[in-house]
């Protein structure tokens, strides 16, 4: 063993639950640490399904269709007139997911001798939810009820799991929104922005295990947006756990190197920012740069490059969820993740 561990952003391949945490566990064997059940189904889309399931809410009046083709064709919504928001209202399914697919959890890893692996439950970041949901206005004033909607589900995962699960908080809309910000301002943002992903966090119960998602997006393999170099990125994780609250473990955070279809950068000036890296010694750092559009002779140097940037080694992930994938690439992309675990 190499000391690197796989990290699983969320989707997989596969028709079933089943089908997507055995072909992950015979892939990439003891170097995975904690297995999602693979989002299979209208879950492989992140939250298309859930923001589609808010058509027939009784609160919220579509303003906008879209079909998800791109980031300009989503679909928006409003708060009615004469109604209020509540998070009591809001259900996002992953209480119902979780009830289905962690008894298939508890079969898969049994039968292939994996009883050390946790259960990963993906956990929409709130401010996400209602960004997409009801555009950058209206969404930071509603936050409150997404937040209380993210916040139950998350206690009666906890609760149904018998506290062994780990809750990824993925958060696209933070860190593109620190990108693209002038550079004088991503340290300020970031601070804002990392409070209110800690913040989520505090609201759990105490021992509840988390890991944080940075991503880039990724629908359709496309990404929504792009870093000059790693420097927003560190600035939102550094500011994720300087805010972090006690008691509730942060295990990883995940940084996209690659952006979507586009594979991680190559040169090593886009890294320099890593060496200002400061998570703490209990939290796992993910590199997302396993790609299977670069040969494995590339993605060793610039796994080389990481770690003597951070100066440790890292743990191994892609940029995103492989679920939205077409199969082959997704399988290619999960053996590119053991290759890279490897000494």
């Amino acid at each position: 063993m190499s000391g690197r561990r796989a990290h699983l952003v969320g989707s997989l391949p596969g028709d079933s639950a089943r089908e997507a945490m055995t072909t992950a566990l015979e892939k990439l064997g003891p170097h995975v640490v904690s297995l999602p059940d693979g989002e299979t189904g209208p879950r492989r889309n992140w939250i298309i399904h859930i923001i589609g399931s808010l058509r027939a809410h009784p609160d919220l009046e579509l303003v906008r269709n879209g079909t998800w083709s791109d980031y300009d064709d989503i679909p928006r919504f409003k708060v009615r007139k004469g109604h209020r928001l509540y998070g009591a209202s809001l259900d996002f399914g992953h209480v119902a997911a979780v009830t289905a697919s962690l008894p298939v959890f508890d079969e898969v890893t049994a039968e292939l001798g994996r009883d050390d692996v946790v259960f990963q439950v993906g956990t929409p970041g709130d401010t996400d939810m209602a960004l997409f949901t009801l555009g950058p206005v209206a969404g930071l004033r509603q936050r409150r009820a997404f937040t209380e909607a993210t916040l139950h589900e998350v206690r009666a995962v906890q609760r149904i799991t018998g506290g062994k699960a780990v809750f990824q908080i993925e958060v696209p809309a933070e860190l593109v929104l620190v990108a693209q910000a002038p550079g004088p301002a991503q340290a300020a943002l970031a601070r804002v922005l990392g409070g209110r992903i800690a913040a989520l966090a505090g609201g759990a119960a105490p021992g509840t295990r988390f890991g944080v998602h940075l991503c880039l997006g990724d629908m359709n393999h496309k990404a929504l947006g792009r870093m000059g170099d790693a420097g927003p990125l560190v600035q939102l994780a550094n500011a994720v756990a300087r805010a972090w609250p006690a008691g509730r473990p942060l295990e990883f955070v995940h940084a996209p190197f690659a952006a979507a279809d586009d594979p991680p950068p190559l040169d090593p000036a886009f890294y320099a920012p890593l060496s200002g890296l400061r998570l703490g010694p209990s939290t796992r750092f993910v590199a997302g740069i396993a790609h299977e559009g670069q040969s494995l002779a590339e993605q060793l140097r610039l796994r080389t490059v990481v770690e003597d940037t951070v100066g440790s080694r890292v743990d191994i992930s892609t940029s995103c969820g492989l679920g939205r994938r077409e199969r082959g690439a997704a399988l290619a992309a999960l053996d590119r993740i053991g290759d890279l675990c490897a000494d």
